[in-house]
Protein backbone atom coordinates (compact mmCIF):
# COMPACT_ATOMS: atom_id res chain seq x y z
CA UNK A 1 0.00 0.00 0.00
CA UNK A 2 1.57 3.34 -1.02
CA UNK A 3 2.34 5.85 1.71
CA UNK A 4 2.55 9.62 1.73
CA UNK A 5 6.16 10.72 1.46
CA UNK A 6 5.76 13.42 4.12
CA UNK A 7 4.40 10.93 6.64
CA UNK A 8 7.29 8.52 6.04
CA UNK A 9 9.90 11.29 6.33
CA UNK A 10 8.41 12.70 9.55
CA UNK A 11 8.34 9.25 11.09
CA UNK A 12 11.96 8.56 10.15
CA UNK A 13 13.05 11.84 11.72
CA UNK A 14 11.11 11.02 14.89
CA UNK A 15 13.02 7.70 15.11
CA UNK A 16 16.53 9.17 15.02
CA UNK A 17 17.13 9.72 11.31
CA UNK A 18 18.54 13.09 10.26
CA UNK A 19 18.82 14.59 6.80
CA UNK A 20 21.55 16.84 5.50
CA UNK A 21 20.60 19.76 3.26
CA UNK A 22 20.98 19.73 -0.53
CA UNK A 23 21.29 17.13 -3.23
CA UNK A 24 18.80 15.64 -5.64
CA UNK A 25 17.37 13.24 -3.06
CA UNK A 26 16.38 13.48 0.59
CA UNK A 27 18.92 11.29 2.40
CA UNK A 28 18.20 10.14 5.94
CA UNK A 29 21.07 8.91 8.13
CA UNK A 30 20.42 7.10 11.38
CA UNK A 31 22.08 8.58 14.46
CA UNK A 32 22.27 6.27 17.47
CA UNK A 33 20.87 7.27 20.84
CA UNK A 34 24.50 8.00 21.77
CA UNK A 35 24.50 10.65 19.00
CA UNK A 36 26.82 8.82 16.61
CA UNK A 37 26.18 8.74 12.87
CA UNK A 38 25.79 5.16 11.66
CA UNK A 39 26.11 3.48 8.27
CA UNK A 40 22.33 2.98 8.17
CA UNK A 41 20.59 5.31 5.73
CA UNK A 42 17.73 5.57 3.27
CA UNK A 43 16.48 8.16 0.82
CA UNK A 44 13.40 9.57 -0.84
CA UNK A 45 13.14 11.56 -4.05
CA UNK A 46 12.39 15.26 -4.28
CA UNK A 47 8.94 16.01 -5.59
CA UNK A 48 7.33 12.62 -4.96
CA UNK A 49 4.06 12.74 -3.07
CA UNK A 50 3.65 9.03 -2.51
CA UNK A 51 6.08 6.15 -2.09
CA UNK A 52 4.99 2.92 -3.78
CA UNK A 53 5.38 -0.60 -2.38
CA UNK A 54 8.51 -1.33 -4.39
CA UNK A 55 10.33 1.71 -3.03
CA UNK A 56 9.09 1.04 0.50
CA UNK A 57 10.61 -2.44 0.25
CA UNK A 58 13.91 -0.95 -0.87
CA UNK A 59 13.82 1.57 1.98
CA UNK A 60 13.17 -1.27 4.44
CA UNK A 61 16.27 -3.12 3.21
CA UNK A 62 18.34 0.07 3.44
CA UNK A 63 17.15 0.49 7.04
CA UNK A 64 18.11 -3.16 7.71
CA UNK A 65 14.51 -4.21 8.41
CA UNK A 66 11.94 -6.54 6.96
CA UNK A 67 9.10 -4.78 5.18
CA UNK A 68 6.78 -5.62 8.08
CA UNK A 69 9.19 -4.14 10.63
CA UNK A 70 9.64 -1.06 8.43
CA UNK A 71 5.87 -0.55 8.39
CA UNK A 72 5.88 -0.89 12.18
CA UNK A 73 8.70 1.69 12.37
CA UNK A 74 6.72 4.16 10.26
CA UNK A 75 3.42 3.49 12.05
CA UNK A 76 5.11 3.76 15.49
CA UNK A 77 4.58 0.36 17.17
CA UNK A 78 8.35 -0.09 16.68
CA UNK A 79 9.90 2.73 18.68
CA UNK A 80 13.42 4.10 18.44
CA UNK A 81 14.75 1.91 21.26
CA UNK A 82 13.30 -1.20 19.64
CA UNK A 83 14.75 -0.24 16.27
CA UNK A 84 18.16 0.44 17.75
CA UNK A 85 18.05 -2.91 19.56
CA UNK A 86 17.55 -4.61 16.18
CA UNK A 87 20.53 -2.72 14.74
CA UNK A 88 22.69 -3.65 17.74
CA UNK A 89 21.66 -7.30 17.34
CA UNK A 90 22.83 -7.15 13.70
CA UNK A 91 26.13 -5.57 14.75
CA UNK A 92 25.39 -2.34 12.86
CA UNK A 93 25.31 -0.06 15.90
CA UNK A 94 27.31 -0.22 19.11
CA UNK A 95 25.35 -0.45 22.32
CA UNK A 96 25.46 2.78 24.33
CA UNK A 97 27.77 2.66 27.31
CA UNK A 98 25.90 2.72 30.60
Amino acid sequence: MPRKQGDVEKSLEAKGFQRPKGGDHNYFYYYSTAGKKTAVFTKTSHGAREIDDSLLGRMARQCKLTRGDFDRLIDCPLDRDGYEAKLIEQGLVEAAAT
